[in-house]
């Protein structure tokens, strides 16, 4: 799986109006929502913000990556947006989030879920990705900047 074939261009937004975690997950269901990705934009809302909830997923390197499965994704779909000011996600080495990664999947849908929630992972390992991220000022930049590092 490429990152690119669950985000598409329109599903990245540069910079994010929101200022805090609960309004960056909100903007990007939104988002999810304009671009015909999901179907039912408040059970994916709830879905996400539920699984936020029971452990944050600031998960370092200055990113966050908010997820749920729910019934209103009739498939799994990705937004990432660059908040203006970074935004507190509680993460585990306690940097704010300079990325949000918000993934959303059918309630059944568990290994394609996991696959992706890696994928970001792995991607972010890499120091000239999170360089490119770091400097990119638009959504096509930023996108482009996947495109170029996902494998």
């Amino acid at each position: 799986m490429r990152i690119t074939d669950i985000l598409e261009k329109e599903c990245v937004r540069v910079p994010l109006a929101a200022e805090d975690k609960i309004g960056a997950i909100t903007e990007l269901v939104d988002l999810l929502h304009e671009q015909g990705r999901i179907t039912d934009r408040n059970a994916v809302l709830s879905a996400v913000i539920a699984r936020e909830k029971t452990r944050s997923t600031g998960i370092g390197h200055v990113r966050a990556v908010p997820h749920g499965k729910s019934a209103g994704c009739p498939a799994l779909t990705m937004a990432v947006g660059v908040p203006t000011t970074p935004i507190d996600f509680s993460s585990v080495d306690g940097a704010p989030c300079r990325v949000v990664v918000l993934l959303a999947s059918p309630a059944d849908e568990m290994g394609p879920h996991i696959q992706a929630l890696a994928r970001v992972s792995r991607l972010w390992l890499t120091e000239t990705f999170r360089a490119d991220v770091a400097a990119a000022t638009s959504a096509d930049e930023l996108y482009d900047a996947i495109v170029r590092h996902q494998g």
